[in-house]
């Protein structure tokens, strides 16, 4: 920086930290909810990342358990697990249930492990052990709020936390409960004994007694045999069938196109703002200065000499800003009750968007202080 524009910041220091102030607020805005889709992102994407799945059989002409209803039979693993290349065949089923812990209602993601095939292993404990009985335990997400050893009642049996996980939310940002899938189906399905007499008095008894169907069924094949195993299994007709990219691309393009456009439009918005705010500081800033530059011009400096004085104050502003913006991320974002996920790549974009404005700030400036004549001087 030039030895005159950095006298000018030192005189009206106020004035320019109070300006990379407010534009540090806008940038953290931008970075908090830029940062709040990847964090929806990446707990939505979470179970089909970590599952270990390669192929999701779900209800014949629907996308999958993550971006509508899916429903198939219970005893569909079987079939599955005939199929040559299929190694590990799954039972998936997962409910967004209501129930009252510790004295007040919650949302809890519900989601059935196929034991003894899968006692959770790929959920990443951080205390206690893995599911190792058919009924009665459960591995609970951190923000449930549930201790090791707690037995809590969800329908109508008792359920004891053998292990405790963090992280693990649905899209929702609600944890996730895991139990065995009959526990899945058991706490579903439970109903009160008044409930299940009135659908039975009107007619409905052989389906107030059906167990609950599953959501999907989840393959591991053996290595180079997914195609050919998703190709039998599509053949059959009343079950389709989706890679892993394929659930993430339908979900990711599905249910959450809409709230990417939002974010990018309010990403944008900010972004303009903050081209404003400098806009605004750097001309006041040059306004002030007119004599200024007048006296400059008459003693010989060039355009150029201006013109880089403008343009370094107004970059400093944003330099400034950002460091503030980046500090209050993280002392601010931790403490948000759903994931707020800050990649390097998407501090880049916002950084080089600032640049930006700060271009466009700068050159609202420019623009008035190359039209001051040297003789303006004796004005």
């Amino acid at each position: 920086m030039n030895y005159l524009a950095w006298r000018d910041l030192s005189a009206n220091m106020l004035r320019f930290v109070l300006a990379a102030a407010g534009v540090g607020f806008l940038l953290t805005g931008c970075m908090g909810i830029t940062g709040l889709y990847r964090g929806v992102l990446h707990d939505a994407l979470l179970t089909i990342e970590e599952i270990g799945a390669d192929l999701w059989v779900v209800q014949g002409g629907r996308a999958g358990p993550f971006a509508e209803a899916s429903t198939v039979s219970a005893s569909l693993d079987r079939r599955v697990e005939g199929v040559a290349g299929a190694q590990a065949v799954r039972r998936f089923v997962q409910n967004n249930l209501q129930f009252e812990i510790g004295g007040r209602r919650q949302r809890i993601a519900v989601t059935g492990l196929d034991f003894p095939k899968d006692q959770g292993a790929w959920v990443g404990l951080t205390a206690g052990r893995l599911i190792e009985e058919a009924r009665g335990e459960a591995i609970a997400d951190a923000s449930l709020g549930l201790a090791l050893g707690q037995e809590v009642r969800l329908g109508r049996d008792l359920y004891r936390v053998v292990g405790l996980t963090e992280g693990q939310v649905d899209m929702s940002g609600d944890g996730q409960l895991f139990v065995t899938v009959p526990d899945t189906m058991d706490i579903a399905d439970s109903r009160r004994p008044e409930a299940v007499l009135l659908d039975r008095a009107q007619g409905l008894g052989t389906t107030a007694d059906r167990p609950s169907r599953i959501a999907a069924v989840i393959v591991t094949t053996a290595p180079g045999m997914t195609d050919e195993v998703a190709t039998i299994i599509e053949a059959w007709g009343d079950v389709a069938v989706l890679s892993r990219s394929q659930q993430r691309d339908v979900l990711v393009d599905g249910r959450l196109w809409r709230l990417r456009l939002q974010i990018l439009f309010f990403a944008v918005l900010l972004l303009t703002v903050t081209g404003v705010v400098i806009a605004m500081t750097i001309y006041n800033s040059t306004i002030e200065k007119l004599h200024e530059i007048a006296m400059l011009k008459l003693i010989g400096a060039r355009d150029g000499f201006i013109l880089s004085m403008i343009l370094q104050q107004a970059v400093l502003i944003g330099l400034l800003a950002y460091g503030v913006a980046l500090a209050l991320s993280v002392l601010l974002f931790p403490q948000f009750p759903r994931r707020v996920v800050l990649l390097p790549e998407d501090l880049a974009l916002i950084f080089c968007g600032l640049m930006l404005a700060c271009a466009f700030g700068s050159w609202i400036g420019i623009a008035r202080a190359l039209r001051v004549r040297a003789k303006e001087v004796l004005a």
